[in-house]
């Protein structure tokens, strides 16, 4: 969780504490003990609230999506992280507003097993250099693979940064054979919070969506977003936009017990916290027509719809409402 600015990285009044997992928080015990403390424990986020502001704090969210990345086998997710048909060729992980580094951290974990996958976590300038402590040094025995990991500069609304990103791609050396890499997963987690940022997020999703990002020979990345609701108000209005540019469902997950019997699938992330606040991982994809729709230049333009469509009416999307009221 970070944001497009500085100053959006040391709000007014800031006044928040590090956040440690608990078991609402996820559905296993993946952590490795000595990352953890040595990392994202309370004494490391506390140091990164004071240097980094919010970007210096894991968000529950971030939790969240880990459960997603690497769970108990009797877990299964519909859709799962990973589609079958991608088993076997490069996978390119970026990651929006990276901050800590936490996710991006157990994706490389998990990635470093193929030996071909490459994770790009991004954040501002200026938390960068959070990043790459994080990432990069390590503690004594720890297995962390660097070789698949980047860190680079990514601001939200700023073409040359998404762009300049996917440049360097073309030019990474890919084991598989290919003659360069595409991005195939795009990494959002608790990145929907203040209002002057939606729009430069989605339009970042739009340039990473959009050629020359992606061509006709490639697929469209799926992007995964992991969002705990905090002002609906203020956050509803990404939806409202996002839904007319990607089409996007819940994950649900299920399990089975010790009897071997599978429960009800539910959504995840439900009761992520004990307050009641609704949680969810968002799978998403660009809708294909939306291609050839023209990306208004004003924020304003864009979370109210112009463009959608092909006309410069104000338009908006519905499916997040409808995904609220089918829960309530």
């Amino acid at each position: 969780m970070t944001g497009m600015h500085n100053h959006v990285n040391f709000p007014e009044k800031l006044a928040i504490r590090p956040l440690l997992p608990h078991n609402t928080h996820s559905t296993c015990n993946f952590w490795d003990k000595q990352q953890l403390a040595f990392k994202f424990d309370a004494e490391a986020q506390r140091e990164g609230i004071e240097t980094y502001g919010i970007a210096g704090r894991v968000w529950e969210a971030a939790y969240l999506v880990n459960s997603y990345i690497e769970h108990p086998s009797t877990w299964e997710f519909d859709p799962p992280l990973i589609d079958q048909h991608l088993s076997g060729h490069k996978r390119v992980f970026l990651e929006l507003g990276s901050g800590t580094g936490i996710v991006a951290a157990k994706i490389a974990q998990a990635a470093a097993l193929s030996g071909r996958d490459l994770v790009i976590a991004t954040d501002l300038p200026e938390v960068c250099p959070l990043l790459e402590k994080n990432l990069f040094v390590m503690p004594k025995g720890d297995s962390a693979n660097t070789q698949v990991t980047l860190v680079r500069p990514l601001s939200w609304g700023n073409y040359d940064h998404a762009i300049n990103i996917v440049r360097e791609l073309k030019l990474v050396d890919d084991p598989s054979g290919h003659e360069h890499g595409c991005i195939t997963h795009i990494i959002c987690s608790d990145l929907v919070y203040f209002p002057e940022l939606l729009a430069p997020l989605l339009r970042t999703l739009l340039h990473l969506t959009s050629p020359p990002s992606i061509s006709i020979f490639e697929s469209q990345p799926r992007v995964i977003i992991s969002y705990k609701i905090r002002s609906l108000s203020k956050e509803t209005p990404f939806w409202s936009a996002f839904g007319l540019w990607f089409s996007f469902e819940p994950v649900i997950a299920r399990k089975t017990d010790a009897n071997n019997l599978l429960s009800e699938w539910q959504r995840f992330g439900s009761d992520i916290e004990d307050d009641g606040d609704l949680a969810f991982i968002f799978v998403a994809y660009r809708r294909p027509e939306s291609l050839n729709w023209t990306i208004p230049s004003e924020d304003i333009d864009l979370l109210g719809g112009v463009g959608a469509g092909g006309t410069c009416d104000k338009k908006s999307d519905e499916t997040f409402e409808t995904l609220l009221l089918m829960g309530l």
